[in-house]
């Protein structure tokens, strides 16, 4: 079901128009734009160009800024559609090297919409007890629900990217696998991504690529930063020492693994907000096509008005007054009177008094003595 024409306003018969559309200076589809083709080849990507975007990055920032708002009421709609039955999700693969945005785009994509419709899973090394099992084993119960964005930072994808790599290398490697095993895993992730989209799921996968001068840049800022040596790995230094054997091999995964239900979608990465706009665009645009609606009411709407109205009303609210910020109350006031005040003739009487004891068991000392 595609999405209607945006109005900028929302009426109760039309729940799908929402409040600002693409921004004007989008210049095609980012899908049609970025998707990878047979051909695809990293060698020749060209990572800080911004393809289909052409304004600057502060208009893109404003953009980003408008269409967060169709981002959350469309993420709201997925959620809410699902609890009616629908079967609708969105699965967000994102691989790429070391310093390529993965973290930014969860923090400032993902982080737009409301965190209860997210499912965000980081893979990392499979441990001892994952390896012991089928390589999807430990994926398939971060798939997302219906109703839910499944974000994977990285993915089942790594199983097919370390041995490839290794390969091209020429290295040795605890997780290289032969051919036949590697060409069983090519075979078994088209196979789950199909069941998912007969199911309901849109996966979008997207690959951020950033240059060797780039990725040498943010890792250099993070030795200089104790505040990010917490993300610094020595193994990132190796993975960069083998940079030709990773572009060769994310170049073959990709090419062999972008299917038109599934595409894989290649995105510059040496400018962040270019990439993050990218993103925004995409799951925003795919979340469209979904076109969810509001669920309607199982229940008298107009009969819940009524007996709200019932108990609205200033005889009603009357009865069931609380106190107020700034209201005294009957009973600060009570306890008040019940304390007599002390009048400022006493007080004055007093003090003089203990003035004049004070003076007179104190020595005396001559106001000249302190000069």
């Amino acid at each position: 079901m595609g999405s209607k024409e945006n109005t900028g306003q929302e009426s109760p018969e039309d729940s799908m128009s929402y409040v600002f559309g693409p921004s004007k200076y989008w210049t095609g589809d980012p899908r049609d734009l970025l998707i990878a083709s047979d051909a695809f080849d990293l060698n020749s990507f060209i990572r800080d160009a911004t393809p289909g975007w052409g304004a600057s990055k502060k208009k893109a920032l404003k953009a980003m800024e408008k269409r967060a708002v169709d981002f959350s009421e469309l993420q709201e709609r997925l959620y809410a559609a699902s609890k009616e039955g629908a079967s609708d999700s969105v699965l967000l693969i994102l691989q790429g090297l070391d310093t390529a945005g993965k973290g930014g785009i969860v923090r400032h994509v993902i982080g737009q919409v409301d965190p209860q419709g997210v499912a965000l899973k980081a893979f990392k090394a499979p441990t001892e007890e994952e390896r012991a099992h089928d390589f999807l084993w430990r994926v398939r119960p971060h798939l997302p629900r219906p109703g839910y964005i499944g974000v994977f930072d990285r993915s089942h994808y790594e199983d097919l990217l370390v041995p490839t790599s290794a390969r091209y290398a020429n290295q040795e490697s605890v997780f290289a696998t032969d051919e036949d095993e590697l060409n069983r895993r090519y075979h078994d992730i088209y196979e789950m991504e199909l069941e998912a989209v007969r199911a309901g799921m849109k996966v979008i996968k997207v690959c951020l690529v950033v240059s060797y001068e780039e990725q040498g840049e943010r890792l250099m800022e993070r030795l200089e930063r104790p505040d990010k040596h917490w993300k610094f790995s020595t193994g990132d230094l190796d993975t960069r020492d083998n940079w030709s054997a990773y572009q060769d091999a994310y170049s073959e995964v990709i090419r062999r693994t972008s299917t038109r239900i599934a595409p894989w979608y290649v995105i510059p990465g040496d400018r962040k907000w270019y990439a993050r706009l990218a993103v925004q665009e995409i799951l925003v645009r795919t979340l469209e096509g979904i076109n969810p609606t509001w669920p309607k009411a199982d229940f008298d709407v107009d009969g819940a008005k009524d007996r709200l109205s019932a108990s609205l009303t200033p005889e009603v609210l009357s009865s069931h007054a609380h106190k107020k910020s700034g209201d005294t109350g009957s009973q600060d006031k009570n306890e008040g009177e019940s304390k007599p005040k002390k009048s400022k003739k006493s007080d004055k009487k007093k003090s003089k008094k203990s003035d004049a004891s004070a003076s007179k068991d104190a020595p005396h000392i001559s106001v000249s003595a302190w000069g």
